[in-house]
C-alpha cells in the first residue's frame, strides 16, 4: 500500500509517536507530568465509543485525524484492552484498519460518538436476506446506488473481514469487505489458487490442492496472445464457481462492485502475464452477455502488485476493441469506482486527443464515436473537460488550437500498452439454441 499524499504530522514534541499513556514533552524537552485530574479523565474516556473522533499514529509514524467505526474486546484481561477499526477521514475506506489504543492521541478526542449512531446500528440489524439484496443492489436495473442504499451499504461493508490475501507469489493487503460465506468470517488471511481462484483458509490446504489442480491459466478461451500478455474468454454459465470466486476476489479491492451470484449473464475477460509455470492473472473485466444500455464493461480491476503498469487502460481498450468488432458504441456501468474513473478519464483523453491532432480538430462527435466505439456522451465530457468544445448556433462544435492539443497531449503523458488487434480471435457471443 502506497504512503498517503500531503498526510498531516500531530505535533507533539517528539516527531508525533508519542503514546498516549506516556509523558509529555514540553518546552526545552522538560517532561510535563500529568496530574490525576488528566489520568482520571482519560479513563474516563475509555473504552473509546463508535463514533469517535480522534488523532491516530498510521504506519508512517505521522498522526491523521480518524472516525472509530467499530471496536472489539482484546483477548487479555484489562478492562480498557479493546482494539479500533477507525477511518482515515481524509482518505479513501481503503486505508481503514484495525489500530491498538497506544496508536491513538486521546488529548485530541473531539467528538464522544456521532448523532444516532446507536439507533443507526440498531436498525441495521439485517437478516440474511437483507445482507443478500444489498449485496445484489443495482445488478437488474443497473441504477446508481441511492443516498439510503449507499448508507446501508456502507453500514454493512464497514469492516474488512478479510485482511490479507496470498494468490501466486504475492501477498496482498485488501482494500474493502467481501461477502465470502459465512465459513470464512474467522479468517483473517485467504489463500487463493492463482489458476482455478479457490480459496482455502490454510496454506497447508492450498499446498495439497495445488498439487492436484491441474489448471495453468484460467477456464475458457485464450482469444488475444501478444508476447507474454493473454487475454482468456471466461463464460459465467460454463464456469459457475470460478465467476464467483473472481467476484469474491474483486469485492476485495472495490467498494462498490456488486457481487454476482446470477454470473450466468456475464462474460470476463481475464487478462494474464504468461511464463513457463502459466498464465498469471493480473486483472480482468466483465461484461454482459447482453445490455440494452449498451454498457460494454460492468466491473474492472487491476490487482495491486500490477498496478501503475498501464494494465487498467488496456483493459479498457481492449473492452473498445470488442464493441468495434460487435459494430456497437460502448460504455462502462456505472458507478465506477475512482481509480476506475480516472483511467477511463485518462484512456478517453488520450484516444480523443490523438484523433483530434491527426485531423486538425476538423471531425465531428459523431464521426469521433463511430472511429473509436466511445459513447457520444463520454465524448462530450471528455472534450467539455478539457474545453475543446464550444456551443454554437445550437450544435456542439469541437475547438481546438494545435498548441492547446499539443499542451493537453503532453499533460495526457505516454498511451502506455496498447492492443494489437492483428492478435485478437474473437466473434461476439451468440446465445447457443
Amino acid at each position: 500500500m502506497g504512503s498517503l499524499d500531503s498526510p498531516r504530522e500531530r505535533e507533539n514534541g517528539n516527531g508525533g509517536c508519542r503514546s498516549p499513556g506516556d509523558p509529555k514533552v514540553g518546552e526545552g524537552g522538560m517532561i510535563v507530568v500529568e496530574s490525576e485530574a488528566m489520568k482520571k479523565r482519560r479513563a474516563s474516556m475509555l473504552p473509546l465509543e463508535v463514533g469517535t473522533r480522534v488523532m491516530c499514529r498510521w504506519r508512517d509514524s505521522k498522526y491523521h485525524p480518524v472516525k472509530v467505526i467499530e471496536r472489539r474486546k482484546m483477548p487479555s484481561s484489562g478492562p480498557n484492552d479493546y482494539e479500533y477499526y477507525v477511518h482515515y477521514t481524509e482518505f479513501n475506506r481503503r486505508l481503514d484498519e484495525w489500530v491498538k489504543l497506544e496508536q491513538l492521541d486521546l488529548d485530541s478526542v473531539e467528538t464522544v460518538v456521532d448523532e444516532k449512531v446507536e439507533d443507526k446500528v440498531t436498525s441495521l440489524k439485517m437478516t440474511r436476506h437483507q445482507k443478500r439484496k444489498i449485496d445484489e443492489t443495482h445488478v437488474e436495473g443497473h441504477e446508481e446506488l441511492d443516498a439510503a442504499s449507499l448508507r446501508e451499504h456502507e453500514e454493512f461493508t464497514k469492516v474488512k473481514n478479510i485482511a490479507t490475501i496470498e494468490l501466486g507469489r504475492y501477498e496482498i493487503e485488501t482494500w474493502y469487505f467481501s461477502p465470502f460465506p459465512p465459513e470464512y468470517n474467522d479468517c483473517v488471511k485467504l489463500y487463493f489458487c492463482e489458476f482455478c481462484l479457490n480459496f482455502m483458509k490454510r496454506k497447508e490446504q492450498l499446498q495439497r490442492h495445488m498439487r492436484k489442480c491441474d489448471l495453468k491459466h484460467p477456464p475458457g478461451d485464450e482469444i488475444y496472445r501478444c508476447g507474454t500478455l493473454s487475454m482468456f474468454e471466461v463464460d459465467g454459465k460454463k464456469n459457475k464457481v470460478y465467476g464467483q470466486n473472481l467476484c469474491y476476489l474483486a469485492k476485495l479491492f472495490l467498494d462498490h462492485k456488486t457481487l454476482y451470484y446470477d454470473v450466468d449473464l456475464f462474460l470476463f475477460y481475464v487478462l494474464c502475464e504468461c511464463d513457463d509455470r502459466g498464465c498469471h492473472m493480473v486483472g480482468y473485466f466483465s461484461k454482459e452477455k447482453h445490455s440494452e444500455e449498451s454498457y460494454n464493461l460492468a466491473c474492472i480491476l487491476t490487482l495491486p502488485p500490477y498496478q501503475r503498469k498501464g494494465y487498467g487502460k488496456f483493459l479498457i481498450a481492449f473492452s473498445y476493441e470488442l464493441s468495434k468488432k460487435e459494430g456497437k458504441v460502448g460504455t462502462p456501468e456505472r458507478p465506477l469506482s475512482d481509480l476506475g474513473l480516472l483511467s477511463y478519464r485518462g484512456y478517453w483523453t488520450r484516444v480523443l486527443l490523438d484523433i483530434l491532432k491527426k485531423h486538425k480538430a476538423n471531425i465531428s462527435i459523431k464521426e469521433l464515436s463511430d472511429m473509436t466505439a466511445i459513447k457520444a456522451e463520454d465524448i462530450l465530457a471528455t472534450l467539455q473537460s478539457l474545453e475543446l468544445i464550444q456551443y454554437r448556433k445550437g450544435q456542439h462544435v469541437i475547438c481546438a488550437d494545435p498548441k492547446v492539443l499539443d499542451r493537453h497531449l503532453k499533460a495526457a503523458g505516454r498511451g502506455g500498452l496498447e492492443v494489437d488487434v492483428s492478435k485478437l480471435i474473437w466473434t461476439p457471443y451468440k446465445e447457443q439454441g
